[in-house]
């Protein structure tokens, strides 16, 4: 891999989500309820708020001219107070796996508006308005680091593909230095964890902004 590709697409959401569905699939039901790492949501409730993110990501580029200046005007709701404002809750009765079934969808949907969207297309972030390319480094790194945050509360091992890792970090994360482990670094860039050198991070962000 080219050590300068920030190159990120639909195929790589997918690969993302599958990988992450596939390592939480099987985990014991009852601790969902578990605190998802260091968030004060569960692990259920930073699952469905993974899917939100994929879903609200996708939708934006739904829109032949998406708004640049604010969110879609979806009605968001909370299931409980400091839980996340989502648009996407799953049914409880349908357990983990209808859980983790959502998710695939979400990242599918995201998947697929990614190879149809054009590129010049710009959509609204809180970050700054971005391109499909953008939103498609965001969804992975919403993906990666939420999943950690997950196995972390379900005692699981999370280990996603390092040159994926380089890429969003590259894309999405250009004041970062790389230096190691590329998700170790990206750990880091999203305050969850510190490295020999470098303190955790008590705010952050990453920079999607399209480049004109």
């Amino acid at each position: 891999m080219d050590s300068a590709d920030t190159t990120v697409d639909g195929e790589d959401v997918r690969r993302i989500v599958t990988l992450a569905a596939g390592v939480l699939h099987g985990a014991d039901p009852q601790a969902w309820e578990a605190k998802a790492g260091t968030l004060e949501w569960t692990c259920w409730e930073t699952l469905e708020h993974l899917a939100d993110d994929l879903f609200s990501y996708a939708v934006r580029f739904g829109l032949a001219k998406p708004p640049t200046d604010t969110l879609l005007p979806f009605r968001t709701s909370t299931d409980r107070s400091g839980g996340p404002a989502n648009v996407i809750f799953v049914d409880r009765a349908a357990g983990p796996a209808g859980l983790l079934t959502v998710l695939e969808a979400c990242g599918g949907l995201m998947a697929s508006v990614l190879r149809t969207a054009p590129s010049t297309t710009v959509s609204y972030h809180v970050f700054g308005p971005s391109d499909p390319e953008g939103f498609a480094a965001m969804a992975v790194v919403e993906t990666l680091v939420h999943t950690h945050d997950i196995t972390r509360g379900l005692n699981r091992q999370w280990s996603p593909p390092r040159e994926l890792c380089e890429r969003v970090l590259r894309k999405l994360f250009p004041h970062v230095t790389i230096c190691g482990d590329a998700w170790d670094n990206l750990l880091w860039a999203t305050g969850r964890t510190a490295l020999p050198d470098r303190p955790r991070l008590t705010e952050w962000r990453w920079y999607g902004t399209r480049s004109e």
